[in-house]
C-alpha cells in the first residue's frame, strides 16, 4: 500500500512537473503582412490609415525601426523567415513561379534539406499551425502539413482572391485547403484567416503553441469590402483606397488576435511578432514606403526595410524603441531557444536570439553587418554604410545616418569604403550556391528599371 501511495505522490509530482515546464515555454506567433509599405501604418506616421491595434503591439512591445527582411520578394522572404537562415546560402534566391527551361520541377520549392521552424518547435512539443498563404513550393514534399505543420488552413500558392475560392479553382481562385475540418466559404479572407487564428487559439491554449498568422493582405488583387471603401471614399485614388481599405481591415484582424489571447488567459505567455515579407510594390498596389526609397523587388530600403514589431508582455520591455538593424531570420533563433531548443553543429540559424539585447543581458549590437542578393542586385548593410551592385552601373553607396531615403550617392567619395564592402560582397557572393529554380528573365529588366523610378518620400496628407 505504502508503495502505491510513493507511486501515486510520484506521479502527481511528475505530472505537476510537466505542467510547469509547458507553461513556460512561451507561445509564439507570426503575424506576417504581405506587401505592406513602411509607410502605411499610423505607427510610422500614416496619416491616412490609422492601426490602432499594431500601434497597440508597439506600444505594449518594441518597434524595430530598423527591422529587415532577408529578400525583397515574397517567396525568399519567407524561406528566411521559417527557417532562420539566409535562404540564398540553399538556393532560394528567386520567387516561386512556374518551372523554367532547363530545372527540375522536383526542386521547385523550399529545399528539404532546410528545416523550418516549425518543425523545431513540433519536436519540442509545440503544435503548430499554418494559417493563409504558403508559397514556398505546391508538390506534396513541399507542402507545410510535410514541413513541421500540425494544422493548414489556407492555400500553397502566391495570392488568392479575397472573396472567391473554387472546387475547381486555378490559381488565386484555388479551394481553400484544411486538414482539420470542411473548410467554410469565403466571406472575406482577411476575415476569414482571423477566425481561423482566434479558433486555432482557443484551441490549442492548452499547450505550447505556434501559430504563423500568413496574411495576403494588402497584397494584389486590390479587393476591399465595401463597408470599409467608405471609410477612405475621401481618397481620390481609387487603387489606393482601396489598398487603405485593406490595410485597415488587416489591421482590425491583429485585434481580433489580440484580443484571442486575452480571452483565453495566454496572452502574458505569447510572443507576437507582426512585420511585412517586403516592402510595399509602390507601382502596383498603392502602398508607400516612405521616408525609404525603392519598392518590393529591389534592395534599396523600400524593398527590405519593413514595420517589425514584437510585444511579449512582462517579459519584453514596454513602449520601447530599439534602433540597432535586426532581421527576419532572427525569429527561428529566438523562438527555437525560448522554447528550450539547443543549437548544435546541426542546428544552425544566421539569425540571433534577440531577447538577450532586448533586455540587456547581451552588450553590443546583434549584427556587424548584412548581406542580400536577388537576381539583379546584391547588397551589404554595415554599420551606416550601405552599398547596392547592380549589372549596369557604378555601385551605389549609402550613408544611411545621414540619408535615410538612399538619394546621395557617395561611393566616389569614398572609395576605400566602396571598395572594402565590395569585396566583402563579393567573396561571400563566391561562395554560394547556383539557385535550385529561376524565375522567369522578363523580371531582370522590370526589376533594373524600378532602381530608376521615383518614388513618394514623405507621407501624403
Amino acid at each position: 500500500m505504502k508503495l502505491n501511495r510513493l507511486l501515486l505522490v510520484a506521479a502527481l509530482l511528475l505530472g505537476a512537473f510537466t505542467g510547469f515546464a509547458q507553461q513556460k515555454q512561451p507561445n509564439f506567433i507570426i503575424i506576417l503582412a504581405d506587401d505592406l509599405g513602411y509607410a502605411d501604418l499610423s505607427l510610422n506616421g500614416s496619416k491616412q490609415i490609422s492601426t490602432p491595434h499594431i500601434d497597440k503591439l508597439a506600444e505594449n512591445g518594441v518597434n524595430f525601426t530598423n527591422g529587415y527582411v532577408s529578400g525583397p520578394v515574397c517567396s525568399p522572404s519567407r524561406a528566411g523567415l521559417l527557417t532562420g537562415r539566409n535562404q540564398v546560402t540553399f538556393g532560394h534566391d528567386n520567387n516561386l513561379g512556374g518551372v523554367l527551361p532547363g530545372f527540375d520541377e522536383e526542386y521547385n520549392g523550399l529545399p528539404l534539406t532546410e528545416t523550418l521552424i516549425a518543425q523545431r518547435l513540433h519536436d519540442l512539443g509545440y503544435t503548430t499551425g499554418l494559417v493563409g498563404k504558403w508559397h514556398l513550393g505546391t508538390l506534396p514534399k513541399f507542402h507545410p502539413l510535410n514541413r513541421g505543420f500540425d494544422e493548414f488552413w489556407g492555400y500553397t500558392g502566391g495570392g488568392h482572391d479575397y472573396f472567391t475560392a473554387k472546387a475547381d479553382g486555378k490559381g488565386y481562385q484555388a479551394p481553400i485547403e484544411c486538414n482539420y475540418k470542411t473548410p467554410q466559404e469565403l466571406t472575406y479572407i482577411t476575415d476569414d484567416k482571423g477566425d481561423e487564428c482566434v479558433d486555432f487559439i482557443a484551441r490549442h491554449k492548452d499547450e505550447p503553441f505556434f501559430l504563423f498568422a500568413s496574411f495576403n493582405a494588402p497584397h494584389a488583387p486590390m479587393q476591399a469590402t465595401a463597408e470599409d471603401l467608405k471609410l477612405f471614399q475621401h481618397i481620390k485614388d481609387e487603387k489606393r483606397r482601396s489598398y487603405c481599405a485593406m490595410v485597415h481591415r488587416l489591421d482590425v484582424n491583429v485585434g481580433r488576435i489580440m484580443q484571442a489571447l486575452e480571452e483565453n488567459g495566454v496572452a502574458e505567455n505569447t510572443l507576437v511578432v507582426f512585420l511585412s515579407d517586403n516592402g510595399g510594390p509602390c507601382d502596383s498596389n498603392g502602398s508607400i514606403n516612405a521616408p525609404f526609397n525603392g519598392q518590393k523587388g529591389i534592395l534599396l530600403e523600400g524593398g527590405i526595410h519593413v514595420p517589425f514589431v514584437m510585444s511579449w508582455p512582462g517579459n519584453l520591455p514596454a513602449g520601447e524603441t530599439y534602433e540597432h538593424p535586426v532581421i527576419s531570420l532572427d525569429l527561428a533563433a529566438t523562438f527555437f531557444e525560448l522554447a528550450g531548443g539547443v543549437k548544435t553543429d546541426e542546428v544552425k540559424f544566421d539569425g540571433v536570439n534577440l531577447v538577450p539585447y532586448l533586455k540587456d543581458k547581451a552588450s553590443g549590437e546583434p549584427h556587424e553587418s548584412f548581406n542580400w542578393r536577388f537576381t539583379i542586385s546584391a547588397a551589404i548593410r554595415q554599420g551606416n554604410w550601405k552599398l547596392v551592385r547592380l549589372p549596369d552601373r557604378l555601385p551605389l553607396l549609402f550613408d544611411l545616418s545621414k540619408d535615410i531615403s538612399e538619394q546621395n550617392n557617395v561611393a566616389l567619395d569614398h572609395l576605400d569604403v566602396t571598395t572594402s564592402l565590395l569585396k566583402q560582397l563579393g567573396d561571400w557572393d563566391v561562395s554560394l550556391p547556383h539557385p535550385v529554380f529561376l524565375e522567369g528573365a522578363v523580371w531582370k529588366k522590370r526589376q533594373l528599371k524600378l532602381y530608376d523610378n521615383h518614388y513618394q518620400l514623405v507621407q501624403p496628407e
